[in-house]
């Protein structure tokens, strides 16, 4: 089960072979959770509480002018900036590594960006991949890349075609 990360969770071991993903998780998921900065989510093992995978979600903007042309002639020129849901972080341990828990924690936080959506206003969720093994990831997925930028993004618009 994908649930909030807590107290309970034993973050100590956790390792997804990348410094940077491991150290947020262990050091600044908390005090970004206390302050509101990101919401972290957890698929753990049921009796020992240790992480498999994470991912965070967080409000986010991005200016109008980075969106490809055609997308951009759709919105309206009167938004600098456009609501967009931030995945920030998305992790899965050494030890469970190609057993489909990047997809499964992605499906997750796809599907809860999208529920939100229809509460909050958010045109797309975006991604900066840490690597090209995440840029390919993410492109297998139909994530689309931002031009003159490293960050990628899917629609909502795609995503309720399909979870509706």
């Amino acid at each position: 089960m994908i649930e909030l990360l807590d107290k309970k969770h034993n973050r100590i071991q956790f390792d997804c072979g990348k410094e940077l993903l491991n150290n947020y998780l262990k050091t600044h998921a908390g005090q970004d959770i206390k302050r509101k900065l990101s919401a972290c989510f957890v698929l753990a093992d049921k009796e020992t509480y240790f992480i498999q995978g994470y991912y965070t979600l967080s409000n986010n903007s991005i200016p109008l002018s980075c969106f490809p042309e055609p997308i951009k002639r759709k919105l309206p020129q009167s938004y600098n900036c456009i609501p967009t849901t931030l995945l920030g972080r998305l992790a899965v341990d050494k030890n469970f590594k190609g057993k489909g828990l990047g997809k499964i924690l992605l499906i997750d936080a796809l599907r809860r960006s999208y529920e939100l959506s229809k509460e909050i206003g958010s045109f797309a969720v975006v991604v900066d991949p840490i690597d090209r093994e995440a840029e390919l990831f993410y492109e297998r997925y139909d994530f689309i890349k931002l031009p003159d930028s490293e960050k990628m993004f899917i629609a909502i618009k795609t995503l309720k075609e399909l979870f509706e």
